[in-house]
Formats: structure tokens, sequence, C-alpha cells
């Protein structure tokens, strides 16, 4: 959707749910929550999210617990943990910062990927998107962040403006018009690297189309793309043919990309092409291979670790950090994350006025804020039936914590911590949709 949409200068919404619609348990919607939530912080061009679709189906309704049949409302930790990943999306601002990795590697798509969508046609398999995942996950898990290109966006001249090597296939998807070649050609010839991947023997390579109707007599799309580009490839072979083409330069590989990725180590001969086009054709520099995404937001770190990478080494962040998955908000000297797993930290030393009370991470949202002297007042609101973790940074330590209620009785916090190295004040209390009025003093 950000390739879709970014050369065209549309507003981009990114949405996370904390729940799914198949049925898993409370455990998998986690995992796949955090997973889903890094990802789209790793797009910093977009800073507009939908938080909760449904409300009521994540707070009302029964799911299964892990390891178990019973079924239960969402656990305390969860609902705790949404809330301060949810709050901190109106904090997390837009950035210039790139996701670490190889950039202007991209992926061509079209809309037309989703007409092949099928288990077997005349004997021909793609399955699970293989063929554009073949593409896309040797280089993913090696720590490559890929773009995709929509071929619909190759007129917008904003399109290809970064992509140093674009990869494409038809074994997957077909052009729904001659001039999206032309576009391609005029780019490679500007200087542009594509790399073809296919054996153009899937079934719909010969449907009655623009590339073999009304004087056309191509056998696959690709024929005419080859055509303009002044090269002959063959029609067969594993190994990877080059050509140049203007100031550009070609590379053929005979293989459906499902072979990438459906048969074991079936991937080195695409990334050994890979890696010649961009480092000595497009001379994009060196294209190096790790198991981690790493991305700075102002104070906000992301992290994602990959499995089936390169290594099994995990990623480690110095601290001191926030851990914002876990729902107590500790402060940690450093954080480790393995392969399969992501993290989201508030990095305590991008904090530019320590001695100004703010409150940096919460499971609730923070209304009428007020710093006079040696005391910090705010409200705290947030959904019934949860409970609000907060981390506080104060000047000094606190030596009155006062919690009132709407009817203005006193409320007793649940947990408070002080942290003496960083200056932050740990909260813990259930939370009131009418607010809790917090006020701290020094």
């Amino acid at each position: 959707m950000v390739s879709m949409t970014a050369p065209t200068g549309r507003k981009m919404i990114f949405l996370t749910d904390p729940i799914e619609d198949r049925a898993r348990d409370w455990g998998d919607y986690k995992r796949n929550y955090e997973a889903t939530f890094t990802a789209e912080l790793l797009y910093p061009m977009t800073d507009n999210y939908e938080v909760m679709p449904w409300p009521e189906r994540i707070f009302t309704r029964p799911y299964r617990l892990p390891n178990s049949d019973s079924s239960a409302l969402i656990p305390k930790y969860y609902s705790t943990q949404m809330l301060v990943m949810v709050n901190a999306l109106n904090h997390v601002p837009l950035s210039d910062n790139k996701v670490s990795g190889a950039q202007g590697i991209g992926v061509l798509m079209g809309n037309s990927l989703m007409f092949q969508r099928f288990p077997t046609h005349n004997s021909y398999e793609d399955p699970q998107f293989s063929n554009f995942y073949g593409q896309t996950l040797p280089l993913v898990k090696r720590g490559v962040p890929v773009e995709t290109v929509h071929m619909e966006n190759l007129s917008y001249p904003a399109t290809l403006k970064h992509i140093k090597v674009l990869v494409m296939s038809y074994s997957n998807m077909k052009p729904m018009s001659p001039e999206v070649h032309q576009q391609l050609a005029d780019w490679v010839r500007k200087g542009g690297c594509l790399v073809y991947c296919g054996a153009d023997s899937d079934p719909y390579q010969g449907v009655m189309e623009w590339w073999n109707t009304k004087g056309n007599h191509f056998k696959a799309p690709s024929e005419h793309l080859f055509q303009l580009l002044g090269i002959r490839p063959a029609a067969t072979g594993k190994q990877a043919q080059r050509f140049s083409a203007g100031k550009g330069t070609v590379y053929v590989i005979r293989q459906d990309p499902k072979e990438f990725v459906m048969q074991e180590n079936g991937d080195k001969a695409y990334l050994n092409m890979i890696t010649r086009a961009y480092q000595d054709d497009a001379k994009a520099g060196q294209l190096t291979w790790k198991n981690s995404f790493f991305l700075r937001r102002g104070p906000y770190d992301l992290v994602s670790v990959m499995d089936e990478g390169v290594s099994a080494a995990p990623y480690v962040v110095k601290g001191p950090v926030i851990d914002l998955f876990d729902p107590k908000l500790p402060v940690l000297k450093e954080k480790t994350v393995n392969p399969g797993q992501q993290a989201f930290l508030y990095d305590l030393s991008q904090v530019k006025d320590k001695q100004r009370p703010t409150v940096l991470a919460s499971a609730s949202r923070i209304y009428d804020e007020q710093r006079n002297g040696r005391s910090y007042t705010f409200t705290a609101k947030g959904p019934l039936h949860t409970v609000n973790s907060m981390r506080v940074l104060l000047p000094s330590r606190p030596g009155q914590i006062g919690l009132t209620g709407k009817s203005g009785k006193q409320i007793s916090p649940a947990q408070t911590d002080w942290d003496a190295l960083t200056h932050t004040l740990y909260i813990s209390c259930d939370n009131d949709p009418d607010g809790v009025k917090v006020r701290l003093g020094w």
C-alpha cells in the first residue's frame, strides 16, 4: 500500500488489530500483533494509524487461552501492553531515517497478481504466493529492506527514483498494457538495472491478451519487453544471463521465483545475481547480509530479528531503554532481541530535556498536564477494567504521589517504583474512562 500510494501523494493510514479474524488463542494474537505493529512502524514515512477496529470484540469477547481449551476475556497484561503501544503511536514521529540494510532494491508488483490466485491450473502450481515470496524473502531474511514497486505507478517519475535494482517476474502476474514495458525499457536505458526471473511456462502466458493479438505474436509478454530492450535471452537455463541495454543492465534467469524458496538452498544463483547487479552494475555500494532490521524514529527504536536468517545471533540494543512491549515498562540496561522476535523501545538517551516532567509511556491517554515549580499534574484516562501502567520522567525523586478519582476519592496505586539512574517513576493503577488525576511533587 505504501508503494501504491507514495508516488501519488495520497495519505496512507495503517491498520493493526490486536485480534485476528482467525480463531486462535491470546498468545498467538499477541505474537502476531507485535510483529505487525513493528512492521508498520518500520515505514517511517507514515504516522497515521487505525489502532483498534471493532473495540468491542477486543474487550468484550472471550478467546482461547494459550495451551488450553477454555476461553477468557482479554488478559490484563495484554490489554495493558496493547494500550501502551496504541498510546505511543500518538507520539511516534515521521522520520527521514532509513531501515538498516542495503537500500534501493525493489520488486515489481501489479494488480494482475491476484488474477492467477489458484492452487493448481493445468498442472502449474504457485503455492502460498511462492512466486512473489521467492523474489522477496531470500532478501528479507538476509536483512535487506526490499521495496515493492507497482507497475501501475510507473508513469510517475517518483516510482523508480530511488530504485537501484528492480526484480520482476511474469510467473505470477501479467502486464495490463504494452506501456508498462516502454516505461521499464526507458528506465533501464537511462541506467537502471533490471532482474527478470521466470521460465514463462505457466498457462497464463498464453491467454488471449495484447501481446498475442492485434498483430502481436509474442508467446509470452516478456518477449515484448526483451524486444524493446534489444536483447535475446535463451529460453531455458538456470544460469544468470547478463545483457547491456543503453546505460543500464538486464539479468535474466530462467527459473520461476518459487524455486528459490520451495527448494532448500534454491536461492543461491538468485542471490549471486542480485549481488552482482547491485554492487557491480548499479554501483549502489556493498550488499551485506544480516539477520535484523533496525530503525530509530525520534526516541523510539524498532527492531525485528529474522528467523531462518544468516545466523541465530540476537540483536542487542544498549540502554537505558524502556521496553514498550512489556506491560511493566521496565528500564533495561540493554535489550536482547532473539531471532523471530521484535522490540519496541523508548531510548532514554534521546530525551532532550531531562528536567522537564513528562509521561514517557502510558497505558492511558494523558490530558491536562500542568508543570508548576516542583510539581507535575495530569489526568490519565483509559478503558474500564484495564490496568494503567506509566513511566514518568521527573527532575528528582518524588516525595508526593497522589492519585484522585473523579469523585475526589484518593486512590492507592497498585505499584510505584523509582529508577534513580534514569529519573523515571513507574506507576500502576486501575484505568478509569472518567480519568484519574495524578499529582507528583518533589
